[in-house]
């Protein structure tokens, strides 16, 4: 018979297996044989434990998102904000994960939902606060900033191959990650145009429109 640990060490064992077969494959061309297969299981243990694959990939969601969002989540021992940070400085590790989470936020599920609600909050914080020091400058949006900052956090995650493409090396690997360090620094302190032409082409047009859609410019 087996034992309670064992059909949770299976358990764990074949959802880890799932993860990262579906960051690799994606979730249509991964087959419950072939998470078997990878696992060591039968299907049935798969099907007793989980029921179906959509049962098993929702798990997998839940799980991924705890392990990014939940500060007593034991796998990255990291405040929330670090924890992709942690991840990334130890790929061979926590890539799965990683992998796992670019395809989670391209697929419209409510945990990716979740996920980047989760990441647009820490986002939000972290300005507020960077606000309060007086480290910003005025906006016209706030909210708008804010995600488009999020955006450029998770831009890496999300276009992993075609940066790696373009630059010859994984911008998620140490060497890539220093090289973007700099330059994205640069475009959120300085911005790219030495003019303030083109804001204030923008401006007129947007006020000649009658566009009253700007938020607070604290």
């Amino acid at each position: 018979m087996r034992s309670a640990s064992d059909d949770l060490t299976a358990r764990a064992r074949i959802r880890d297996t799932a993860i990262a077969a579906f960051a690799r494959n994606g979730f249509d061309a991964t087959s419950l044989r072939a998470i078997a297969t990878e696992a060591g299981v039968s299907a049935a243990l798969i099907v007793h434990h989980f029921g179906d694959k959509n049962a098993l990939r929702t798990e997998c969601d839940d799980y991924v998102v705890s392990v990014f969002t939940d500060e007593e989540h034991d796998l990255i021992t990291a405040p929330t904000s670090d924890r992709i940070r942690t991840a990334l400085n130890d790929l061979g590790r926590f890539g799965p994960y990683i992998d796992y989470l670019a395809r989670m936020l391209v697929d419209g599920s409510p945990a990716a939902d979740r996920l980047f609600d989760s990441f647009l909050a820490r986002t939000r914080d972290v300005l507020a606060e960077q606000r309060d020091a007086e480290m910003l400058e005025p906006m016209s949006d706030p909210e708008m900033t804010t995600l488009l900052v999020t955006l450029i956090g998770l831009g890496p995650v999300v276009m992993r191959a075609q940066i790696a493409r373009t630059l010859g090396t994984d911008q998620l690997s140490p060497a890539g990650l220093r090289r973007t360090t700099l330059p994205t620094l640069e475009l959120l302190t300085h911005g790219i145009y030495s003019t303030s032409s083109l804001l204030d082409g923008a401006r007129d047009a947007l006020a000649a429109d009658g566009d009253t859609s700007e938020g607070d410019a604290s």
